[in-house]
């Protein structure tokens, strides 16, 4: 979203902004007409913010076209930016694109309408409601690691992504998705891809063939949900779940609500489905590289659950593997950066940053940044099992403030109990030519798949790949990080 970001707000600079000064001395980048950064920025956004806060600090001013533009770079400048000063926030022109895709839903509108939006989805994300639907977190997550054979080689994201799909559908809309899940996966997966699209200057004019698919994938995906909701209306019956619950909200089921019902469900869908699948697959990439800390998650579950199958009540107790996830999120997050556009001054630290600024902060960043995180290269999933000094809000992988993820309990859930039972049934092995290449866009997804060998949980891997905790990610892993 980082890069759609800039280019937007670039743009409507170069179109009809107001030219700006320097908001006050922040340090940053020789000022110009900004066309430089942000073509470094589109070409490799990560490394682009990284030398920005490597060479001025944690605050940095730079330009997109006619556009102020900062990186907040230290967690009180996160609290600051996210939760101070969050009502002066507007998502703007770009999530005003985005709606062209997910409508006005959760991630899209403004407030007060998004308040009022969270009030009535929370409920479907409580504590008791996340616990009930534990059982089939892990009976689906079982019923993969059935399907799967000793020695067959597998497409990791992929198969997170059909998995996360399917307790999705089941959970949240009561619905049996795993049968489509393949087509949808595919669907949601092609969407994502596309989303760049809508933010292509004047894009709605060209007839760019890429548009045109996605108006195509849109279409499936419409089919599915509106499908959903049809089958919905027609039975008139109360499943509990989040689709009931939107539906009950629509009062008279005019057109209108039912568009917005379908609005809810995709952005539940789309933000629901790729970023705990990712999270899930850099997890067990991970483990697949660090054999005795995967040792240790099957431990844990031996300890805990025997032979049974897990459920709500292990997740307190299943504290390495929770841990063991944290830790991929720290160096993966699946949300890698936050943009905000700002509509009226605002403080970042010392300095002010005018109206109509651009504001970024990077999880990505900030949990690799050795003032937070001893080694931060290191994968130790410990450091969150100890009385870390680590500074508060330096990690926040599912955000922090008004617009903190929703489903942030559910993830965990899933993600636990998913990585626990995958973990203690299966070794994940490495295949020599794997390597993890990121691609940094709206999700940090891998830019290759990842492909990998199983073995059963009780035969060691032998893949040479095998490393142990103790060794550092930049030894293991080489990451080129591309925008396009």
């Amino acid at each position: 979203m980082a890069v759609c970001v800039a280019q937007i707000y670039c743009w409507e600079g170069l179109a009809g902004g107001k030219g700006v000064n320097r908001s006050q001395h922040a340090p940053g980048p020789k000022a110009g007409l900004g066309i430089r950064d942000l073509l470094s920025f589109r070409r490799d956004p990560i490394a682009f913010l990284q030398n920005l806060a490597s060479h001025h600090g944690d605050v940095t001013h730079f330009r997109l076209g006619w556009k102020n533009a900062f990186l907040l770079n230290h967690p009180d400048l996160v609290h600051e930016f996210l939760v101070t000063h969050a009502p002066s926030h507007l998502r703007g022109p770009v999530m005003q694109r985005s709606r062209a895709i997910m409508g006005d839903g959760l991630l899209t509108s403004e407030d007060p309408m998004h308040a009022a939006q969270r009030r009535l989805i929370q409920p479907a994300f409580h504590r008791d409601r996340i616990t009930r639907h534990a059982t089939v977190m892990a009976k689906y997550t079982s019923n993969m690691c059935a399907r799967w054979r000793p020695g067959e080689i597998i497409e990791l994201r992929k198969e997170m992504m059909s998995l996360t799909l399917a307790i999705l559908g089941k959970t949240l809309f009561d619905t049996p998705i795993s049968e489509d899940a393949s087509e949808i996966g595919e669907a949601v997966t092609e969407l994502m891809a596309l989303v760049d699209l809508v933010f292509v200057p004047f894009s709605r004019y060209l007839p760019l063939p890429g548009l045109r698919r996605l108006k195509r994938v849109r279409a499936r995906l419409d089919r599915l949900i509106y499908g959903l909701i049809d089958e919905r209306l027609r039975s008139g019956v109360d499943h509990g779940d989040l689709l009931s619950m939107l539906l009950q909200s629509a009062g008279e089921k005019s057109a209108s609500a039912i568009r917005q019902v379908r609005d809810e469900c995709l952005t539940i869908l789309l933000a629901g489905h790729e970023t705990i699948a990712n999270a899930l697959a850099y997890a067990l990439f991970l483990l697949a590289q660090h054999y005795d800390c995967a040792e240790k998650v099957r431990i844990e579950v031996e300890k805990i659950a025997g032979q049974r199958e897990l459920g709500a009540e292990d997740f307190d107790r299943l504290t390495f593997t929770r841990a063991a996830l944290a830790e991929s999120m720290r160096l993966y997050p699946p949300v890698w950066v936050l943009g905000r556009g700002i509509t009226q001054p605002c403080s970042v630290g010392p300095y002010t940053a005018p109206a109509g600024s651009i504001l970024f902060v990077s999880q990505y960043l900030l949990h690799r940044d050795s003032r937070f995180f001893h080694e931060p290269l290191r994968f130790h999933p410990e450091r969150f099992l100890e009385n870390s000094p680590t500074q508060r809000f330096a990690y926040f992988p599912f955000g922090i403030g008004p617009r903190r993820c929703i489903g942030e309990g559910f993830a965990w859930m899933e993600g636990v109990l998913a990585l626990a039972t995958i973990t203690r049934k299966w070794n994940i092995e490495l295949l020599h030519e794997t390597k993890l290449v990121l691609d940094a866009k709206i999700t940090l997804r891998p830019k290759f798949p990842i492909q990998v060998k199983l073995t059963p949980a009780q035969q060691k891997a032998t893949s040479g790949a095998q490393t142990t905790c103790e060794e550092h990610a930049s030894e293991r892993v080489t990451a080129r990080l591309a925008a396009s």
